[in-house]
């Protein structure tokens, strides 16, 4: 299928609002607390701001992969920005914290569209090598995302907690970009025939589980880590996680090289160490100026281990069930991210979190070196 750059850029620009489910209101939650001074449990509810999307998608992405294979993709890419905009902009108007929730709760549905969409759309247009290469600029565009939702988001919320919501509303601007640019696959003359994949594709949900436990770590650990052990402000600690998705971008553009040479095993091997590299570093630093030069290297890994499972899902899955694997694979991602602070709390109080770090990252380079004997052997025999 030939594809013009104007559809290659169209689709860039639908990756990067997968990032905004979070990172847009981050900074205006804090402020709930005062908007709503007589609302129980009104710090609980802030952060469930923050969940409720990432639940909505781990919950329906299965459903919605199925659903979604019985639709033309363009259109309903169309009908899911229109509902990504609406949902994602109520704090805007409404007037309720819970009917706030409620809004998160339908974002989270129309985000989990788009991601399944356009991962089943990267899988139609592009074959191996370019897809690959593709897949790899995908990932720094949506950690691009991040950083430029993440600074918008913190100017707008300076202002009034509520205009940080307006930003959602970038998806109005994506639908004629749609209607013009996205080119409708065509399996119906396909020749690949049904392969018994499943298995495969649990293993690399799995590992995606995995990766998302340990990549979110990050927005959920670090900040704790950075202001209240080590008292920097919240400005340095934006910056430093700012850091850490720059590289997250360059680990994504990094995978086209290194499939080159290995294959997808190795190369999540090769990303768990140097995210495990990049743990025990954060667990020894005492300088707060080190975490720029540390969770850099955590960032990198992440970006490549992302890129390469999405890369592994769409190698495997058969050709007319791509948007039922990538709403298994987007499930998997966003469980991981649910259960990633519910997992870890527990070490991360009986150790402190700076120590935390320095025994998971003792664990998983554990793991790493154990696999890789594994198969270092296997080779041999």
């Amino acid at each position: 299928m030939q594809i013009t750059y104007a559809t290659k850029i169209t689709l860039l620009l639908l990756s990067m609002t997968t990032m905004m489910s979070n990172v847009a209101i981050i900074t205006s939650l804090p402020h709930l607390a005062d908007h709503f001074p007589n609302t129980p449990h009104i710090d609980f509810l802030s952060r469930m701001m923050i969940t409720l999307p990432s639940l909505a998608i781990a919950i329906l992405s299965p459903f919605l992969g199925h659903l979604l294979s019985r639709f033309r993709r363009k259109y309903t890419l169309m009908i899911a920005l229109v509902f990504f905009a609406l949902a994602g902009s109520a704090g805007l108007y409404l007037s309720s914290i819970y009917a706030l929730l409620f809004s998160r709760f339908m974002l989270g549905i129309a985000i989990g569209v788009l991601m399944i969409l356009v991962t089943s759309l990267v899988g139609d247009y592009f074959k191996n090598e370019e897809r690959h290469r593709y897949m790899g600029l995908q990932s720094a565009f949506i950690s691009i995302g991040g950083l430029l939702f993440l600074f918008a988001g913190g100017v707008l919320s300076d202002i009034s907690w509520r205009y940080a919501f307006g930003i959602y509303l970038v998806g109005l601007f994506f639908v004629p970009f749609v209607f013009k640019n996205i080119v409708e696959p065509n399996h119906s003359s396909t020749t690949e025939h049904a392969k018994e994949i499943q298995p495969k594709l649990i293993g690399i949900y799995l590992l995606a589980f995995c990766l998302m436990l340990v990549f979110y770590i990050l927005p959920t650990q670090m900040p704790f880590l950075i202001m209240n052990h080590f008292g920097a402000d919240g400005k340095l600690a934006g910056m430093i996680i700012a850091t850490a998705f720059i590289f997250n971008a360059l680990g994504a553009l990094t995978f086209a090289r290194l499939k080159k040479h290995f294959d997808f095993g190795v190369i999540y091997l090769i990303g768990m160490g140097i995210v495990a590299t990049g743990f025990l570093l954060i667990g020894h630093v005492d300088n707060v100026y080190l975490f720029f030069f540390t969770s850099p290297i955590f960032g990198f890994g992440g970006g490549l281990l992302m890129t390469n499972v999405t890369a592994w899902m769409l190698h495997q899955s058969n050709v007319v069930r791509r948007i039922k694997s990538s709403g298994y694979l987007t499930s998997f991602l966003f469980l991981g991210q649910f259960f990633s602070p519910i997992v870890f709390h527990p070490f991360v109080a009986s150790f402190g979190v700076q120590h935390f770090f320095v025994v998971l990252g003792v664990v998983l380079g554990s793991i790493v070196i154990g696999v890789s004997a594994i198969f270092i052997v296997k080779q041999k025999i």
